[in-house]
């Protein structure tokens, strides 16, 4: 294996997930408050408002609801590969490339921070080239 990121290195790749994880809990509960039609745009409205009376406003509400379960689903995945990146942290394998087992460059992890391939290993993977 080759080297390894330094504790103070890591120190700041956790407190970037970690910041990024805090974000994605306050993103879901927005999320979540429209999906439960408690958000700023139906404050102060009666229950009966909420519901739409036309057949296309209803099509739109519905959509916008499901729209709203796919980002919240989405953000969700997103947590839990954070929560991984931090056990990759605690492991010692934080920041190594699973293919060639280089070192993925730091502005990449800091990006992406649940990354496990280097680009040059992840384009390939991705044309299916490994």
């Amino acid at each position: 294996m080759s080297k390894k990121y330094t504790k103070t290195q890591l120190k700041k790749f956790r407190a970037a997930i970690l910041e990024k994880m805090e974000d994605i809990v306050a993103d879901v509960d927005d999320i979540q408050r429209g999906i439960n039609g408690t958000g700023e745009a139906t404050r102060g409205a009666s229950p009966d408002s909420v519901y739409s009376v036309h057949m296309a406003d209803a099509g739109t509400d519905s959509h916008e609801k499901e729209k709203n379960y796919l980002l919240m689903n989405r953000e969700s995945d997103y947590y839990k590969n954070l929560h991984i990146a931090l056990d990759r942290i605690e492991n010692g394998d934080f920041g190594i490339c699973v293919i060639c087992e280089g070192l993925i460059p730091e502005e990449r992890l800091f990006e992406v921070p649940n990354a496990t391939k280097c680009v040059g290993c992840k384009e390939k993977d991705k044309l299916n080239l490994l």
